[in-house]
């Protein structure tokens, strides 16, 4: 069967060698893969709670990978480039996942410290939600980069749009 499909996609793509359609092949399973997972999240929650979980889960994982970053760009730990860019990939990765979590009917109650006007202000939210992700993806241009003082200053980026974020919709 694997023999088949890559027989297929060398007739279509000829030319191409074996290696680079079967990284085609792998990279387009993975994206249909995570499109469905990514597509259905709000039906992934069957209770509020669940999608409370969920959002404070990846929004501690990215807390996690950005104290590493404010550390070497702080001095606190030496600034170490490959280091760097990896913790902003992950992070530019991890900043799609939460969003749709916090529209979920209910979820402003119970153990979570998100208010009641995400849900009442959903456009704002969203717009706020995707200046942060902008903002992760300029980051990581900048390690690529390895211009420091770029890094610094986008690194300031990402958390003034965590605070306009947090100052407007966290307890």
């Amino acid at each position: 069967m694997r023999f088949s499909i890559i027989c297929h996609f060398k007739l279509i793509f000829k030319g191409g060698s074996m290696k680079a359609m079967q990284k085609m092949i792998v990279l387009a399973l993975v994206l249909v893969w995570f499109g469905g997972l990514t597509g259905n999240v709000s039906a992934q929650f069957s209770r509020p709670e669940d999608a409370i979980k969920y959002r404070k889960s990846v929004m501690f994982i990215i807390a996690q990978h950005f104290g590493r970053l404010g550390d070497m760009v702080k001095g606190v730990k030496p600034y170490e480039q490959g280091r760097f860019a990896n913790n902003a990939a992950l992070i530019e990765n991890l900043s799609t996942l939460p969003w749709e979590a916090f529209l979920i009917t209910g979820s402003d109650k119970g153990d979570t410290t998100m208010k009641a006007s995400v849900l009442k202000n959903p456009e704002e939210f969203k717009k706020l939600s995707q200046t942060f992700q902008q903002e992760t993806i300029k980051l990581v241009s900048a390690a690529k980069n390895n211009d420091v003082d770029a890094i610094k200053r986008q690194f300031g980026n990402v958390a003034k749009s965590c605070k306009d974020c947090h100052s407007q919709f966290r307890k």
